[in-house]
């Protein structure tokens, strides 16, 4: 084996909720599991940023349940301290169910949950090639990773891509139903003000017009110690804007919060753009075994729900579905 190649039971391709879920409960059954993502981070669009003395939430707000099993991970990660409850509606209707938030961001709730694991960042992956008995993953630094199964949580367009680059042929039917896959787009802004904003409390508000789809209060929210707001757009302002210049966009997005931030001014802001911000379409099945042998399983939040919480069940799907394989391994 060369000196840049690795070998393990199981790899997995990105450290969002389903391939930390996953990964944990592999491991949890006695296989040597590796995660490797391109990012800088885990948790994918559970992202929080800082600029200057201000601490955003910019990709998935927050975070519901109705799975008494993911309800638990929620509790246990709330006792460890990475996770608060942060209301219970928006708008003054509240509904009952908690929204919960990470502390001091969403990014903590992935980093309690990637502890123990062995895992990879800066690490992006450029192809995948089936041998006869193992899979083989090449990455962009040069390292070939040999793995008996892989488990696929990238978006879908790229874990095809990824497929596509390594030659590895679905069938037809496979191919149509992951190629009608379709996400929203969303361009973030976060955005320091001088003084406090107008966004009423609990700090978040949904809008139904305008290019605004979602604007929060992150000072509000208990994440950060400056008023700091995280404005999302539309899918259709952030299609429409998506090649645009950023800056320009972010600008008239500020122009169309004039409302929330009040007698407040901009002291300085960033536009963050999410290609892949949630399905806009969701596969019936909670994963997806794309090859058999070796075996190949394709998770995330465009099979079992477009929130944190399908993504958890994704995961915890696919890790049962390689188990169920591990007589081929």
């Amino acid at each position: 084996m060369d000196s840049t190649e690795q070998n393990t039971d199981v790899l997995v391709i990105g450290a969002g909720m389903a391939g930390l879920i996953a990964a944990a409960e592999l491991q949890r059954a006695g296989l040597r599991v590796l995660i490797i993502d391109k990012s800088r981070a885990v948790g994918g669009r559970m992202a929080s940023r800082r600029i200057d003395g201000a601490t955003f939430d910019h990709g998935a707000q927050f975070i519901t349940s109705r799975n008494p099993r993911f309800a638990t991970v929620l509790e246990q990660t709330r006792q460890n301290g990475a996770l608060k409850e942060w209301c219970r509606g928006f708008s003054g209707r509240e509904d009952g169910h908690s929204r919960w938030c990470g502390i001091p961001g969403m990014s903590a709730v992935a980093k309690h949950l990637s502890a123990g694991l062995d895992l990879r960042l800066e690490m992006p992956v450029t192809a995948l090639q089936a041998c006869k008995s193992s899979w083989r993953t090449q990455t962009a630094r040069g390292e070939t990773y040999t793995s008996a199964a892989v488990l696929l949580t990238p978006p879908v367009p790229q874990s095809l891509a990824l497929l596509d680059a390594g030659g590895v042929v679905l069938t037809p039917e496979m191919h149509k139903r992951l190629s009608a896959i379709e996400y929203e787009r969303c361009l973030a802004v976060m955005a320091i003000l001088d003084s406090p904003s107008s966004v009423p409390r609990p700090g978040a508000l949904t809008l139904n017009e305008g290019p605004i789809a979602w604007i929060a209060d992150n000072q509000t929210k208990g994440i950060s110690s400056e008023p700091a707001l995280t404005i999302h757009a539309t899918h259709a302002f952030s299609l429409e804007q998506w090649d645009c210049d950023r800056m320009e966009s972010g600008r008239s997005l500020i122009a169309a919060a004039a409302e929330w931030i009040g007698e407040s001014s901009v002291k300085t802001f960033q536009v963050h753009g999410w290609r892949y911000s949630k399905p806009l379409y969701v596969d019936e099945s909670p994963c997806i075994l794309a090859h058999t042998s070796p075996p190949l399983v394709i998770a995330g939040d465009a099979f079992a729900g477009p929130k944190v919480e399908g993504a958890t069940l994704s995961g915890w799907a696919a890790a049962e579905m390689i188990l169920k394989l591990r007589n081929v391994f």
